[in-house]
């Protein structure tokens, strides 16, 4: 998030996180499965098995198929704007379009069930 390549949003967001968010190293080594994917997927799933965490965010297939092997239990961020649409947090159809306005793919198609579901 704080690298030079990420959005300058994500990176002012991340120079001053908020106060619930901990930045935490993975102490446990990597492996020849999680050294396949892109570092940042590597590290959250690496993260998630050392802390035992309930859920994982990932949209990247080949993250979830490896986080799914390792017996974590997964959400994308379709998935985060469902559960926060169930619980009317969020305007989902302007949250839906942000989100297609940025480099996020889904099928149209999955994104219309998202919103049918919530209309």
């Amino acid at each position: 998030m704080s690298d030079a390549s990420a959005p300058a949003p994500v990176q002012a967001w991340i120079a001053t996180p908020p106060n619930w968010l901990t930045v935490q190293p993975v102490s446990q080594p990597s492996d020849a499965i999680a050294d396949l994917l892109d570092p940042g997927e590597r590290e959250a799933i690496l993260l998630a098995q050392e802390l035992k965490a309930d859920l994982i965010l990932l949209d990247d297939m080949k993250a979830r198929r490896a986080a799914t092997e390792r017996g974590l239990v997964i959400t994308g961020t379709l998935g985060i704007l469902d559960q926060a649409a169930t619980m009317k947090l969020i305007d989902l159809a302007a949250a839906v379009q942000s989100l297609q306005n940025t480099s996020f793919w889904a099928s149209d198609s999955l994104f219309q069930k998202l919103l049918d579901k919530h209309s």
